[in-house]
Formats: structure tokens, C-alpha cells, sequence
């Protein structure tokens, strides 16, 4: 009989394992001899090599699971965390180790079933990803790709491109995390550049700022009459995508019902059009998100089996206060694009500018500071713009006080409510808090609803919240 895969199951309570190694044979995978402590471990792996070990954090003995979880790392075997303990310092250490998956205890059949089958298929592409890695000659162009917009020579930008070269002509999906206005959607677009799709189409889609209600149709497509608006028949994103690349920038605010029929697109390679029949498609994925998607799986907000689906190979976007030596590369970009857009005669900034840059901390990233560009360029009579005064906001200002230290919602909240005071509520247009923020309208409309910021100012002033 043919097996799936040989799993080793780490688990020092007799009946949980005995359940496990039931499930998993009922399911045709072949299960090592269990061990019940880190030292059975090491011997058992010496002996039968397994290709997955079922791995929980918390066994007798001195070593953890955590401790042996570093020699499968050494040895390229990939592992899933078993736990009955969800507390923050387990899951942070945990985390460290970079394990294919996390299943709290007790746990069902099923979900211990996609993440194996999950984690398989992921370790089996970072393995291919690694072996390109050492044979860079297999891989065929990418390499000489200018990067198209990516302003900067600092060690994170560096390291980037690195790693989207490594991947570009690979076909896994690929997750990219990052702060608001990091330039992700600039990061997908060179990946699809330096693909072997970059005669195709790049299609993008914002998932925060389509309607629960829309978002199936948009993204799969509908036949006519398929529901009572369907006067026509719409083609979805991810068909208009066929043979390309399709981006779906913040991944996380996907309903959970939407996340169950891509994971579909992302299994079968093949979407359920509303109303109509399934059809296969040939597209390759790349999200991303400025959520913490590894919580939202933890609380149930996102699908753990989507989630690992996706993150086959984590590309993290540098926030600007990382990465303050690329400021003046990207100034002078923004100024000559900019200067020949509005036809003004700026050229450069003075001494003083320059250093007011450098000592902000840049909360908007590269987006604000090209917005920050803008503005000063439009408001200057001189070449040489001397300050940019009152239009950047005022740094320093403490993240906690007494002791308290917020939430990033509670953060994100407070910092728009702010924004929104300074431009009189207006969110669109020129000076309104969409182009202070560095957002789009869109994004920021979902932000507000999401984070119930609904003042008087936007109250009255109703047409800027729904534009």
C-alpha cells in the first residue's frame, strides 16, 4: 500500500497520542513509532526519518518540545506544534522555530487532516525553493530585472529584492507583510515582472474595500441572472487573470466564508462561478496584508489551513523608520517625478529639511513621505524647498501612558481620529485625511467602519465618508 507521508507523533499523554495515530493511518498516512520525551525523539528520527513529526511543546523531561523543534529545523524536517497551552510567552517562542502550523488542543479530525496535507505541500516547495537557492544557474532570467520604482540601498531593501529574485520564477504563493503605504503592491508588481507570467495580465484587487456583499462575484464572477441584480453576466478577477498573476492586497479583511472558496482556488486551481459551472484556471497568487495574520488564526478570524496555504514563502515590506538612510534617494526621486508632473522648478531640499525627515518616524512610510513631497512642491515658490514646517506631523508623541500599553487598533484609531481633527473631517481631495494617512478613500471608509469612527464632523459632512 502507498502511504502519503511517514509522520512522527511527539506526544507524552497516551491517549491523545493513541487518537492521533489512529486518525492519521485512517487517513493513509504511515506513523512512525511514537515517542513520548525529546531524547525517544532524536533516536526514532535517526532510525526511521520521518517526513512530518506532530510535535507537542510541553513534554516530561528537561527538553521541550520547543528544543527539539531546533534540531528538526537543522535536519530540513518539517513539524507541526500540538498545545494545550495558548499563552502568549509559548506561542512567541513557538514562533521562532517557524513551524508549519499550530493545532490548539483538543482538536478535530479534520482540521489536524488539511494541516498536515497543508504543511506537506508547503515544506515540499520551500525545499524546491531551497535547492534553487543553491543552483542559482537553473534558474532562468529574474536575475537582471531593475526594480521598477523600489528606491533604496539599505540592508532591508537589499534583502527584499533578494528574495523576490529567489522566487520570482518559481510558481508558489507568496505572502508579502507590511505596514499601510510600505509599497506592497509595488513589491507584487516586480515579482510578476520578473516572472514567467510577465506577458500576462497583473490583476489587483483590494479586498477592504469590496462590499461583503460583492466580493464573491468580483472576485469568482456571476452568470446573468444568477441573483436578482445579475443584469449581465461579469467575468471574475480571478479569470481576467488566466495565465498571470493576480494581487489581493489585505488578504485579511476576506470574510471567512470567502476564504473557504479560495482555498478552493488555491487546491483545485479551479473557482465556483455564481450561478454557473466551476472552471479551472491557471493563476499565480501573491497577497498581502498589514494585518497580524498568525493572531486572527488564533482568535478564528482566519482560516488556519488559508493561511498556510499562502505563506509558502513570507516576503516582510520595511517600514521608512527602518530604513532612514534610503530618505534622500527617495526625496530626490519624488522631487524630480513630481517637480515635472506639477511643472515646478523645485530641485532639492535644504540642510534643515532634510533633517526634519530624518528625526520623524514616518507612521505613513514611503507613501506619506511622497505625499509630504507633494504638498511642499505645490506650496513652494523657491528650488530649494528650506522646511517642511507644519505639514509633517509632530513626533514624539508617546505610544503608552501609566503604564498602559494600547492596542494596535486602539493606536490606529486615535492616530485617524486625529488626522480627521486636523482636516476639518474631510477624508477625500487634496488635503483630506485619505491623502494624509497615505491610503486609499477606499481603505480608509473600510478603516473607519471597522474601528466605529463616526464624529459629528463626519456626520455632516456624509458625502466625503461614502466617496
Amino acid at each position: 500500500m502507498k502511504y502519503k507521508a511517514k509522520i512522527l507523533i511527539v506526544e507524552d499523554q497516551y491517549m491523545e497520542a493513541n487518537n492521533l495515530e489512529v486518525m492519521l493511518k485512517r487517513a493513509d498516512y504511515r506513523v512512525c513509532t511514537v515517542a513520548r520525551s525529546v531524547s525517544a525523539a532524536v533516536k526514532i528520527i535517526e532510525k526511521e526519518n520521518p517526513d512530518l513529526v506532530l510535535l507537542d511543546i510541553q513534554l516530561k523531561g528537561k527538553l521541550s518540545g520547543i528544543d527539539l523543534a531546533k534540531l528538526l529545523s537543522r535536519k530540513n524536517i518539517a513539524f507541526i506544534y500540538l498545545s494545550g497551552n495558548s499563552k502568549q510567552q509559548f506561542l512567541d517562542a513557538a514562533k521562532i522555530t517557524r513551524p508549519y502550523g499550530f493545532l490548539a488542543k483538543p482538536f478535530r479530525e479534520k482540521d489536524i487532516l488539511i494541516m498536515l496535507e497543508v504543511a506537506l505541500y508547503t515544506h515540499k516547495e520551500n525545499l524546491a525553493l531551497t535547492q534553487q537557492r543553491l543552483n542559482p544557474s537553473a534558474v532562468e532570467g529574474g536575475n537582471n530585472h531593475v526594480f521598477s520604482d523600489m528606491i533604496g540601498h539599505s540592508n532591508p531593501m537589499l534583502t527584499l529584492q533578494q528574495h523576490m529574485r529567489r522566487i520570482a520564477t518559481s510558481e508558489v504563493s507568496v505572502l508579502i507583510f507590511g505596514e499601510s503605504g510600505t509599497g506592497k503592491e509595488l513589491i507584487a508588481r516586480n515579482i510578476h515582472l520578473m516572472s514567467n507570467r510577465a506577458r500576462q495580465a497583473l490583476v489587483s484587487v483590494n479586498c477592504a474595500a469590496l462590499p461583503p456583499s460583492l466580493i464573491e462575484s468580483e472576485l469568482f464572477g456571476h452568470e446573468k441572472g444568477a441573483f436578482t441584480s445579475a443584469l449581465d453576466k461579469r467575468i471574475g478577477r480571478f479569470e481576467q487573470a488566466e495565465g498571470g498573476t493576480i494581487f489581493l492586497d489585505e488578504i485579511g479583511e476576506l470574510p471567512l466564508d470567502v476564504q473557504s472558496k479560495f482555498l478552493r482556488v488555491l487546491q483545485e486551481k479551479e473557482i465556483e462561478v455564481i450561478g454557473g459551472k466551476n472552471k479551472k484556471v491557471n493563476v499565480r497568487v501573491i497577497a498581502a496584508t498589514n494585518r497580524n495574520l498568525q493572531e486572527d488564526v488564533v482568535t478564528g478570524r482566519f482560516r488556519a489551513d488559508l493561511y498556510y496555504r499562502l505563506n509558502v514563502f513570507p516576503l516582510v515590506s520595511p517600514p521608512l523608520r527602518e530604513r532612514k538612510q534610503d530618505l534622500p534617494l527617495l526625496i530626490n526621486h519624488f522631487i524630480t517625478k513630481l517637480s515635472k508632473i506639477e511643472n515646478s522648478n523645485v530641485t532639492g531640499v535644504s540642510e534643515q529639511a532634510m533633517q526634519e525627515v530624518l528625526n520623524y518616524d514616518w507612521p505613513g512610510n514611503v507613501r506619506e513621505l511622497e505625499n509630504l513631497v507633494h504638498r511642499s512642491i505645490l506650496l513652494s515658490t523657491e528650488p530649494i524647498i528650506s522646511t517642511f514646517g507644519t505639514l509633517m506631523e509632530q513626533p514624539g508623541r508617546p505610544i503608552a501612558e501609566s503604564g498602559y500599553m494600547r492596542t494596535i487598533e486602539e493606536v490606529e484609531r486615535e492616530h485617524i481620529i486625529a488626522v480627521l481633527e486636523k482636516c476639518n473631517w474631510k477624508v477625500y481631495g487634496p488635503g483630506g485625511a485619505a491623502e494624509i494617512l497615505g491610503i486609499k478613500v477606499p481603505t480608509l471608509n473600510s478603516r473607519l467602519k471597522k474601528l466605529s469612527i463616526e464624529k459629528a464632523g463626519l456626520k455632516k459632512n456624509s458625502k466625503s465618508y461614502k466617496n
